[in-house]
């Protein structure tokens, strides 16, 4: 039986201002498939009309119109001071659209070339200004210190002793529903495992699906961790190019049955910042069909869009079973959590267990009690209202900036989600050098060029924003444009 999620979630549904299909209609055919496939299951409470209009960005009424035809047609029933709820009725099943596919042309393989990791400064203590941390100034930490109190002194021999391995199952109950709810992935608490973390995810994942005869595929530019995590594995590494688009689906096709893995960011590609288009996405849940290989898809910050709303998770559009999903609390709420999940197909479930035992038995359970209160009362849907409102603000303090007092030498692309924003730089100018000189200051930007396991292409600057105010971002943006200027060839 699914669970209901927490409260003050607002549940994905597909939406595109610019496509020309009337928002009514978007909104009426988003909650009524989400119905019908079960992710908004009977019983379960809706947003307010003012609140989901807020969330779009759209005026009251479309919102209205959609919901008066989906409470006449059956789907929705309204409870007097109470709110408008999924009908009991509806059946939990699934409704699942078609997949098409279309052929691309083969792209030549690449070389697999690795990239020296950049220096580092003594300074580089976990603070600093452009580093890839959460607003930990403005975590609840009065909430989450009484639910840790609550937990911690009530701790039962049963609770002291040996934890599951895939984790406490409220918890995983809770993630499941958050997940279907907010992200439209098709998965039940079974699935989901929790782990220590999205590197031990990433390490979990690779060490159970890879083989020495088989080849990973990964991004490239991509995600230094995921690299690192695969290097660990059995396989063999092959970077895959990165465009407008995505991941090169077509240069995948063309290294044969050996790729049997493939970790894609397809909400937000890291560093790069594009989303994996539609056709690209159908285009890689084919080729995993057809080749009996996996996809791990790594949603780390999909909770942060500021000017367009996302495509649902990849794993919701996967009708074979071949993508196993990996999300984390750290960027949410606080690195030191250190709670991830990952929600695998059912056939894999056994073998992740067995690994996840091999590897460090299970996460500790004191904060694994003490999420699952903070998801079910409501506390991380409202922690997640107000941190969107504040890294917009530090998002648009930190683009005006940069066009401000930087413009000459850094170039902004891709600015709509996350918690970074990356830069491009002008040619001969080594980013490596100007992230050393940088840390000297306590300004820790990454590197672009460090990212790719290929020879790199463009250098840049990766901008973390989400750990500093505006005054802040702002005063370190004039400084590393000094840098960045003062390492200029002649």
């Amino acid at each position: 039986m699914k669970t209901a999620p927490s409260a003050g979630l607002t549940p994905y549904i597909p939406f595109d201002r610019a496509s020309g299909v009337p928002f009514y209609t978007q909104i009426y055919d988003g909650y009524r498939m989400a119905i019908l496939s079960g992710r908004l299951g009977p019983g379960q409470r809706l947003p307010s009309t003012r609140t989901l209009a807020a969330e779009l960005q759209i005026s009251r009424l479309p919102v209205l119109n959609a919901f008066e035809q989906l409470l006449h047609e059956g789907y929705l029933e309204g409870k007097v001071g109470s709110g408008t709820y999924v009908r009991d009725c509806i059946p939990d099943e699934v409704a699942r659209p078609m997949r098409l596919r279309r052929a691309m042309p083969p792209t030549p393989k690449r070389p697999f070339v690795v990239t020296p990791s950049p220096r580092r400064s003594r300074r580089d203590d976990g603070s600093g200004v452009f580093k890839s941390l959460p607003a930990l100034d403005r975590f609840p930490n009065e909430t989450f210190a009484r639910l840790t109190r609550r937990h911690a002194g009530r701790l039962s021999e049963d609770l002291l002793a040996y934890a599951d391995p895939g984790g406490y199952a409220p918890l995983r109950d809770a993630i499941a529903a958050y997940l279907r709810t907010a992200r439209a992935v098709d998965c039940d608490p079974d699935q989901v495992i929790v782990v220590s973390g999205s590197q031990m995810g990433l390490r979990l994942a690779a060490m159970t699906l890879a083989t020495p005869e088989s080849i990973a595929c990964m991004e490239d530019p991509g995600y230094r961790g995921a690299r690192s995590a695969l290097a660990g594995s059995a396989a063999s590494i092959a970077p895959i190019a990165v465009d407008s688009d995505g991941i090169d689906v077509a240069a995948i096709a063309q290294l044969g049955e050996r790729a049997r893995l493939v970790y894609v960011t397809p909400s937000h590609q890291y560093p790069l910042g594009v989303s994996l288009g539609v056709s690209r996405r159908l285009e890689l849940l084919g080729w995993a069909e057809r080749n009996e290989s996996w996809i791990l898809e790594d949603d780390y910050d999909s909770e942060f869009r500021y000017s367009s709303r996302t495509l649902g998770a990849l794993q919701g559009m996967d009708t074979g079973d071949r993508v196993i999903y990996l999300g984390t609390f750290s960027k949410v709420l606080f690195p030191a959590l250190r709670l991830g999940y990952l929600v695998v197909p059912h056939e894999l479930i056994p073998r992740f267990i067995r690994m996840r035992e091999a590897l460090d038995l299970f996460s500790p359970l004191l904060y694994q009690l003490v999420l699952t209160d903070f998801l079910r009362e409501g506390h991380f849907a409202r922690h997640l209202r107000r941190m969107r409102a504040i890294y917009l603000a530090r998002r648009n303090a930190l683009i005006a900036a940069i066009r401000e007092h930087a413009g000459d030498v850094l170039t902004i692309e891709n600015t709509d989600a996350g918690l970074h924003l990356v830069t491009f730089i002008p040619e001969h100018v080594d980013d490596l050098e100007v992230a050393r000189r940088a840390a000297d200051h306590g300004l820790f930007p990454a590197p672009l060029s460090a990212c790719y396991a290929t020879a790199p292409r463009r250098a840049g600057l990766i901008l973390g924003f989400g750990g500093a105010n505006e005054q802040v971002l702002t005063e370190g943006v004039r400084t590393l444009a000094g840098l960045v200027r003062d390492c200029r060839q002649p």
